[in-house]
C-alpha cells in the first residue's frame, strides 16, 4: 500500500479501524477514565456479546467476567487507568451461552503525538485449549508422582520380603540341617522304644507312661518335619482334589485341638465340591496351621471359622477366629521364622507362619491377615484354582 495513502488524515482512522475490526483477539479501547470507546466484532466470536451490547455496559468487561475473577480485572483496569501495561494476565469468563473459558489479557497505555495520555487498549486471546493441556499436564504430573511413589513403596516392599527370603533361606538351610541330624538318631531311638515297648507287659505300674513318651517322640517328629518344610524348594506334584473335602480333612485332624481349647469349627459352604488341581498336601499344611493357630488364639466357647470362595481362576480361603487379636507391635512380625507368642514351647516353635506363607507364594499365591485387637483375625489366602509350576516365584 503506497505510503502516502498512510499519511491521508482522512482515511488514516478508517484504516486502522478496519485493521482492527479485522483482528483475530478480542481488542477494545478506553478513554483516560476506563470507559468503553471501541470493540471489535472477535468479541461476538469469543463471548457471544455483540459490540452494541459491550457499549451497553456501564462496568464492561466485567459482566462477562467470572465472578470469582472480577477482582483481578478490577485491579487490571485501574493499574491500565494508572497507565502501566501488562501482558498475558490469565482470568475466566462466562459466555452468553453460559459456557465457562480461559482468556489471557494484555494491555498498554496509548498517547497521541504530543504525549498526552489517550487511554488504553486490551488485547485478549482465547486460551481455554492452552488450559486444558496445561490441565492435563498437571494431572499427568500428579499421577506420574503417584507411580513413583507407589513403585518406590512397592520396591521397598519387595526389597523387606527379598531380605526376609533370604533370612528365611538361610534360617530353613540350618533347620534342615539341623532336623537332618536329628532325625538319624531320632529313628534310632524310635525302634528302640518299639522293641522295648514291645517286651513289656501292660500290667505294668508305668506302662501308661510309655505312651506319653510316644507321644513326645512323636512331637519331635512332627517338629523335625516342619524344619524339612520350611527349606523345601519346590512343592509337591499338583492333582485334581476337591477343597471342600481338603478342608473337612483337616478339620477332623484338629476336632481333638478344639475340643480340648472348648473352641467350636465352622466350615462354610458345606457340601460343595469345588474343582481344583493343587498339591493337596500342602493346602493341607497351609490348612492345618492357620486353623490350629486360629484355635489356639481362641477362648472357650469361641467360633473358629474356615470360608472358601471360588472363581474361574482362583481359590480363596478364609479362617477368622474371635480372639484378642495381633497387637501393631506384634503384627510385623508374624511371618518371621521361629518368632512366636505362644507362652509354651508344646503350642509351636514359630514355623508355621512362616512355612504357611512359604508354601502359599511356592503355590504362585498371596497370604494377608486383618486383625483388630480384641475382636480377632482373619487370613487370607489367595490361590490360583491351577498350578502352574512356572508361576511359581
Amino acid at each position: 500500500m503506497p505510503y502516502s495513502y498512510l499519511r491521508d488524515d482522512r482515511t488514516n482512522g478508517v484504516f486502522f479501524r478496519t485493521v482492527a475490526n479485522s483482528t483475530y483477539d478480542w481488542e477494545s479501547w478506553h478513554d483516560p477514565q476506563g470507559r468503553l470507546v471501541w470493540v471489535n466484532d472477535s468479541v461476538l466470536r469469543m463471548t457471544g456479546y455483540t459490540v452494541e451490547q459491550c457499549l451497553a455496559m456501564a462496568d464492561y468487561p466485567l459482566p462477562i467476567v467470572a465472578e470469582s475473577d472480577r477482582p483481578r480485572i478490577k485491579q487490571m483496569l485501574a493499574e491500565a487507568i494508572a497507565g502501566r501495561s501488562h501482558n498475558d494476565l490469565e482470568f475466566q469468563i462466562d459466555t452468553r451461552e453460559g459456557q465457562r473459558r480461559w482468556m489471557a489479557v494484555s494491555w498498554q497505555p496509548m498517547y497521541d503525538d504530543a504525549g498526552e495520555h489517550q487511554g488504553f487498549r486490551t488485547s485478549v486471546r482465547d486460551i481455554t485449549d492452552r488450559q486444558g493441556l496445561k490441565e492435563q499436564l498437571r494431572l499427568y504430573t500428579e499421577h506420574l508422582e503417584q507411580l513413583v511413589e507407589e513403585r518406590s513403596a512397592r520396591i521397598a516392599q519387595l526389597e523387606k520380603h527379598r531380605r526376609q527370603m533370604e533370612k528365611l533361606a538361610a534360617l530353613g538351610e540350618f533347620a534342615a540341617g539341623v532336623a537332618h541330624e536329628v532325625n538319624n538318631p531320632l529313628a534310632g531311638i524310635r525302634n528302640a522304644f518299639a522293641l522295648f515297648k514291645s517286651g513289656l507287659d501292660e500290667s505294668h505300674e508305668h506302662y501308661e507312661l510309655l505312651d506319653l513318651v510316644d507321644k513326645e517322640i512323636e512331637r519331635i517328629s512332627s517338629i523335625i518335619h516342619q524344619m524339612y518344610q520350611l527349606y523345601r524348594r519346590s512343592p509337591m506334584s499338583a492333582t485334581d482334589m476337591t477343597v471342600e473335602r481338603t478342608i473337612s480333612d483337616v478339620a477332623c485332624l484338629l476336632e481333638p485341638i478344639a475340643r480340648r481349647y472348648q473352641v467350636a469349627l465352622a466350615i462354610s459352604p458345606c457340601g460343595s465340591h469345588t474343582w481344583a488341581k493343587l498339591p493337596e498336601g500342602e493346602i493341607k499344611q497351609i490348612l492345618f496351621n492357620l486353623v490350629r493357630n486360629a484355635i489356639q488364639a481362641s477362648s472357650p466357647n469361641q467360633v473358629v471359622k474356615v470360608v472358601m470362595e471360588s472363581s474361574e481362576s482362583q481359590i480363596i480361603l478364609q479362617v477368622s477366629d474371635e480372639g484378642t487379636g495381633i497387637s501393631d507391635e506384634i503384627l510385623p512380625h508374624i511371618f518371621e521364622p521361629f518368632f512366636s507368642t505362644k507362652s509354651h514351647i508344646k503350642e509351636g516353635m514359630g514355623l508355621g507362619l512362616s512355612l504357611t506363607r512359604n508354601l502359599v507364594e511356592l503355590l504362585g499365591g498371596e497370604i494377608s491377615v486383618k486383625t483388630d485387637p480384641g475382636s480377632g483375625t482373619i487370613f487370607t489366602v489367595s490361590l490360583p484354582r491351577e498350578f502352574q509350576p512356572a508361576a511359581a516365584p
